[in-house]
């Protein structure tokens, strides 16, 4: 009896790894294809380019607060040094574009261990000082020599831009995000750190590496920020610090990965795409009052699915956690 007990459990997790797997491909079949026809049939590039910035905006957020249990409200300090690190490469250092794009993710990396002293703290603290630490990388850029960082007029890189060019650039680095994150869910290390998240303690005892685990975490979520600043530098020709590290970015990063529902891979991309057709709506009907309206509705999502669109979903019907990343 156990044994035959023990191989349904095995074919039970087969079956459910298989829908898995297929549901993944689905997502990023569907996604790809999507944003693939936008330039063909003539969509709003810019409205589409920024979609897939949240999307992955919202997933990097997701592996810190979804998986690892920190609320980082000074998110933004990575993709603003991303954003700078492009910039200067590429108008000061005269490197291509290909090469500093790579260094502005690499960039958010080197950030997150400069920042790995405040994963001892937790909760309000670990979110606060996040946002302090962000404000003091935005004041230290800020008074740089103007010959670096172009002062309060920030860096323009010339004849550099290629929008159609940075939209493909942009669908790419979502993917890769998209992908980490699908990897992560069912890797040991996304084991690891919800285990980390539910229980430090006793993660500890069961032999994981806590500080090792979250610090791997962190990395993985400080890295598509950068990627996406220094995507985001090209497309738009000109990086500043009133624009690179403006605390809306963090705003939207945290309300579009809660729309959808933290822990999971679907739940910041559905969150992501509803929130900017919301936002985009809003913008066209009501130009001055937008953020108002955005702000009531944002509220009325979290009082009515306080989990999220998806993880409200997943609630409901709980059996589906085994199919749906």
């Amino acid at each position: 009896m156990m044994h035959s007990s023990g191989t349904s459990n095995t074919l039970d997790r087969e079956h459910a790894d298989r829908i898995f797997r297929r549901f993944a491909w689905l997502l990023g079949i569907s996604v790809t294809g999507y944003f693939l026809l936008v330039p063909v049939l003539g969509l709003n590039i810019a409205f589409h380019f920024y979609m897939m910035l949240w999307i992955t905006m919202a997933s990097a957020f997701n592996v810190s607060s979804g998986f690892s249990g920190y609320m980082p409200f000074g998110f933004v300090a990575f993709y603003g040094v991303g954003a700078f690190t492009t910039a200067i490469l590429v108008k000061k250092v005269g490197l291509s574009i290909a090469l500093a794009l790579p260094a502005s993710g690499l960039a958010g990396v080197l950030l997150s261990l400069l920042f790995a002293p405040t994963l001892r703290l937790s909760g309000i603290y670990f979110a606060i000082v996040s946002l302090a630490l962000a404000g003091i990388c935005r004041l230290t850029i800020s008074n740089l020599p103007e010959e670096l960082t172009g002062g309060s007029f920030g860096l323009q890189l010339g004849s550099r831009a290629e929008p159609l060019q940075a939209f493909y650039l942009m669908m790419i680095v979502m993917l890769l995000a998209l992908g980490t994150i699908l990897w992560l869910s069912r890797s040991r290390l996304g084991k690891a750190l919800r285990a980390v998240r539910d229980d430090a303690e006793a993660a500890d005892m069961m032999g994981i590496n806590v500080g090792w685990v979250r610090l791997k975490g962190w990395m993985i979520a400080a890295f598509f920020p950068g990627l996406c600043g220094g995507v985001e530098a090209w497309y738009t020709n000109i990086v500043d610090t009133e624009t690179a590290f403006n605390t809306l970015i963090t705003a939207k990063t945290v309300i579009y990965a809660v729309a959808g529902g933290l822990g999971t891979v679907t739940g910041p991309v559905v969150g992501a795409i509803v929130m900017s057709w919301l936002d985009e709506l809003v913008w066209r009907r009501f130009p001055l009052v937008n953020l108002l309206i955005l702000g009531i509705a944002t509220m009325m999502l979290v009082l009515f699915l306080p989990r999220g669109i998806v993880g409200s979903i997943l609630r409901a019907r709980p059996q589906w956690r085994r199919f749906i990343p």
